[in-house]
């Protein structure tokens, strides 16, 4: 099959387009380096061309609010009426767990208004929640920190590996369109601000986490099921604890 990963040189995408080429499959890794720029179009329909699947890992490159809405919803309708002109069999989307649940945050809202439109495109698809990847620790301890503080909600997360996300990814590539959503997260629930700690312990980091209900995640607080998955989701094998060994992070300046 002729298969499109749109941010197909990201950290999901690029391990997304190895594993799908590993298979034998053709494989467009398509990003604005590559001639692809799904904001402006140009070379969309080009890529497109013969395309079988799209797979889109496109994320926005600011979290503002009225930035990452139009940058799904601009670069979404591209996509998906060049995806509509060349036949595309199956459009494919990675998207947030807690996505409906969390209207408060700008980003979640303009992950939505993007499932919107995949759904209303007439498309095959999937749409393929994910939580947390364990490769943004060190952002979403960045985002909490000030001073020596770092302020995290106590809340319930279920991260999961950038490795297993990509396998998924590629399963579902190459699988059919389920015409709904399906839910990905790790194999453990554990609570953000003690995941948080363990990373910064790993960084011999001296910043101390402080556990806070009230404090923000990306612009809204959280409770215990905003951010975890619902029964059936697809669970990752790989746990945070095998994980952080093998991939030590570099400390982030606090």
């Amino acid at each position: 099959m002729k298969i499109v990963v749109i941010g197909g040189t990201g950290l999901i995408g690029s391990k997304t387009v190895e594993r799908l080429r590993k298979k034998g499959h053709d494989v467009v890794a398509a990003s604005p380096n590559s001639g692809v720029d799904t904001i402006t179009g140009k070379g969309v329909a080009e890529a497109l061309v013969g395309a079988n699947v799209v797979v889109d890992l496109a994320n926005s490159p600011s979290f503002e609010d009225k930035a990452v809405m139009e940058f799904f919803q601009t670069s979404g309708r591209n996509l998906l009426t060049a995806a509509a002109a060349a036949g595309v069999e199956h459009h494919i989307a990675l998207s947030v767990v807690g996505t409906e649940r969390l209207p408060g945050s700008g980003y979640m809202r303009a992950k939505m208004a993007q499932e919107e439109l995949i759904r209303k495109s007439g498309i095959p698809y999937t749409i393929v929640h994910s939580t947390q990847f364990f490769e943004f620790m060190g952002s979403i301890a960045q985002s909490g920190t000030t001073g020596q503080s770092v302020h995290l909600s106590p809340a319930y997360v279920q991260p999961i590996a950038s490795d297993d996300v990509a396998d998924i990814m590629a399963e579902v590539a190459l699988g059919k369109p389920v015409n709904g959503t399906i839910e990905i997260a790790g194999p453990d629930k554990v609570r953000l601000s003690e995941i948080v700690a363990r990373f910064l312990k790993a960084t011999n980091d001296s910043r101390i986490v402080v556990a806070d209900p009230h404090a923000h995640y990306f612009g809204v607080e959280l409770d215990d099921g905003s951010l975890v998955p619902g029964p059936g989701a697809r669970l990752g094998r790989t746990h945070y604890d095998d994980w952080l060994p093998l991939n030590p992070p570099k400390k982030l300046s606090a």
